[in-house]
C-alpha cells in the first residue's frame, strides 16, 4: 500500500468512527438541553372500610423525579399512597413495593394492602376473560398504617429518562439507593420523619428490603430509623436454592415445598399441609442432607432406605428418583408430580394446574399460576390509576418490565460476596443496630419460587436475633393473598404486627 492509500484509509476511518461519535454527542447534548419533566400530581378524596373502620383517606398518585449531581433528571419513579385524613404524624408509614426485580407494585396494591382489590378466583383457577370487578378492600391494612406503594425504575409507570445510564439504576446497590431517596422525599415532602416507618415487599421485594434497609439505617449522616421489616415470599441467600450441579441445598431447601404440594393434590397421605411439612423439614435436613453429602461414597443400603422416604414425602416413584440420582429439580417436579393426569403444577403457586402441549418432555410449556391471574391484575391498576386516580400517561403500565432485567447488577459491590449473593446478613446488621427493629416474614406453603425452608435457612443463621422474628405460612403460594381465607389472615397478621411496634 502506498502512503496516499493509507492517509485516505486513515481519514476514510477517521470520518467513520465520527459519525457515530458525533450522534452520540448530538443525543447527549439533545438530553441534556430538554427541560426537566414537570412532576405530575394527582389527588381524590376517598373513603373506604378497612380492618372493620370507616376511614376517609386522600389517595395520590404522582412523580418523583431524582436528577444527577449536575441537576440533570435521570429517573422519574411514580408513587401511590394513601393517608388517612386528616393527616396525622403519629400513624405509621408502610412503604411497598413488589419484586422481579423488574415487577411493579401492582400485585401488594390491587392484590393485598391497597383499598380496592381486584376479584379472581382463589381457588386456582384462571382469572378468565375481562371485565375484572374492581372491589372495596376490607382487608386493606389503612385502618392502622399510611400507605405509600412504589414502583422503582423501570417498573410500573417509573422510567429512565432519555440519555440516562440504565446502569446507574438497575442493580442491587443502585436500586436501593434509589428506593431509599425516594423514601427519604416522601417523609421530608410529608412531614413524617417521626412517624414509625415499616418497610417491605414480596419475592425480590424481599432482597430490595434488606439492600434499602441498609442504605437507610446504614447513612451516618441521614439515617432513618425503621420499626419493622416486612418479607412476603422471602428470598435473601440466592446461592441456596441455585440448581447448578454440585449445589446440593438446593434439593434440601424445595424438599419441603415438593412434599406440600404432593399432599395438596393427593399423592401423598398427612394429617395436615403443615404436618407433612414439618416431617419434611426434620427428613430434609437429616438423612437426606446426610446423604447427598455423601455422593459416590453413600451406601447402597443407606441410598434405598432415602429413596423409599423420598418417594414417600414427594409422591414420585422410586425408579425416577433413583434415575435422578436423588436430586429432582423443581422443574422436573412441576412435570413429573401430576404426569398420570396429563397435567403439569405451577411455579408461584402449586395448586394451579396446567396442560401442557404434550405429556412427554421434562419441564413445562409454562407456568399455570401466573397466567392464570396476571390479566386481572394489568387491568385493575390501569383503571384505578388512570380512570379514577387521573394519571395521564402513554406510557404502558410494566407489570413485569424486561428492562431492568436486562441490565441487572447482581454484585453487592462487595469483594468479599462477589462470590456468593446473600443479603441476610444485612437485615443482621440493621436488627443488631437498631433494638427497636422487628422482622415480620410470612411465606405460602405451595410456593417453589421462594421455598419456605429456604428463607427459613437464611434468616435463622448466626447474626439475626431471633427473638423479634414473627413467622407466619399460609394455605396457597407466592402470593397467598389470591385466596381469600390467606389475605384475611395475611391482612389481620401484619396488622397485629404493626400494632405491636
Amino acid at each position: 500500500m502506498n502512503a496516499r492509500f493509507l492517509g485516505a484509509l486513515a481519514a476514510a476511518s477517521t470520518l467513520a468512527l465520527a459519525a457515530p461519535i458525533a450522534a452520540q454527542d448530538a443525543q447527549k447534548s439533545e438530553a441534556a438541553a430538554k427541560p426537566a419533566p414537570e412532576p405530575q400530581v394527582r389527588s381524590r378524596d376517598l373513603a373506604g372500610t378497612f380492618g372493620g373502620q370507616r376511614v376517609a383517606y386522600k389517595a395520590t398518585i404522582g412523580d418523583t423525579i431524582l436528577s444527577d449531581d449536575a441537576g440533570k433528571a435521570e429517573a422519574v419513579i411514580v408513587t401511590t399512597s394513601y393517608v388517612k385524613s386528616p393527616a396525622d404524624a403519629s400513624r405509621p408509614v408502610f412503604f411497598i413495593y413488589n419484586g422481579g426485580p423488574g415487577s411493579g407494585s401492582v400485585w401488594l396494591q390491587m392484590g393485598a394492602f391497597g383499598p380496592k382489590r381486584v376479584a379472581i378466583p382463589g381457588d386456582a383457577k384462571d382469572d378468565g376473560a375481562p371485565p375484572y370487578p374492581l372491589l372495596d378492600n376490607p382487608d386493606s391494612l389503612l385502618d392502622v398504617a399510611d400507605l405509600v406503594f412504589i414502583d422503582p425504575p423501570g417498573t410500573g409507570f417509573s422510567h429512565l429518562t432519555p440519555g440516562t445510564d440504565p446502569k446507574k439504576y438497575y442493580g442491587l446497590r443502585q436500586d436501593a439507593r434509589a428506593v431509599a431517596q425516594v423514601i427519604r422525599r416522601w417523609i421530608n415532602d410529608n412531614g413524617r420523619w417521626n412517624s414509625p416507618k415499616f418497610l417491605g415487599g414480596e419475592s425480590y421485594g424481599t432482597t430490595r428490603t434488606a439492600m434499602v434497609a441498609d442504605e437507610l439505617e446504614g447513612s451516618t449522616f441521614n439515617d432513618v430509623g425503621l420499626n419493622g421489616l416486612i418479607l412476603i415470599s422471602t428470598i435473601l441467600d440466592f446461592g441456596v436454592e441455585d440448581t447448578t450441579p454440585g449445589n446440593e441445598m438446593a434439593y434440601v431447601v424445595t424438599l419441603p415445598n415438593m412434599a406440600a404440594a404432593a399432599f395438596y393434590h393427593g399423592k401423598v397421605q398427612g394429617a395436615s399441609v403443615e404436618a407433612v411439612a414439618e416431617e419434611a423439614r426434620r427428613f430434609a435436613i437429616g438423612p437426606f442432607a446426610t446423604a447427598l453429602l455423601k455422593g459416590q461414597d453413600l451406601p447402597a443400603d443407606e441410598r434405598a432406605s432415602v429413596r423409599r422416604e423420598l418417594a414417600r414425602l414427594t409422591g414420585l416413584s422410586e425408579t425416577y428418583l433413583d434415575a435422578a440420582n436423588l436430586r429432582v429439580t423443581d422443574q422436573r417436579f412441576y412435570k413429573e408430580l401430576l404426569r398420570d393426569r396429563g397435567q403439569t403444577i405451577g411455579r408461584l403457586d402449586a395448586r394451579y394446574t396446567g396442560t401442557d402441549y404434550d405429556n412427554a418432555g421434562e419441564t413445562p410449556d409454562n407456568d399455570p399460576s401466573f397466567y392464570g391471574i396476571d390479566a386481572g391484575y394489568t387491568a385493575a391498576v390501569n383503571s384505578w390509576s388512570r380512570e379514577t386516580l387521573g394519571y395521564r400517561t402513554d406510557r404502558e403500565y410494566q407489570a413485569i418490565g424486561r428492562e431492568p432485567g436486562r441490565y441487572w447488577d447482581w454484585s453487592l459491590q462487595q469483594p468479599d460476596r462477589a462470590a456468593y449473593l446473600n443479603v441476610a446478613p444485612l437485615i443482621g446488621q440493621a436488627m443488631r443496630q437498631n433494638s427497636g427493629l422487628r422482622l415480620f416474614n410470612a411465606q405460602g406453603y405451595y410456593d417453589f419460587a421462594t421455598p419456605f425452608f429456604g428463607a427459613e435457612y437464611s434468616l435463622k443463621r448466626y447474626g439475626i436475633p431471633q427473638d423479634r422474628i414473627t413467622w407466619k405460612y399460609y394455605g396457597a403460594g407466592h402470593m397467598m393473598y389470591v385466596r381469600g381465607e390467606d389475605r384475611a389472615k395475611l391482612s389481620a397478621d401484619i396488622r397485629e404486627f404493626i400494632r405491636a411496634r
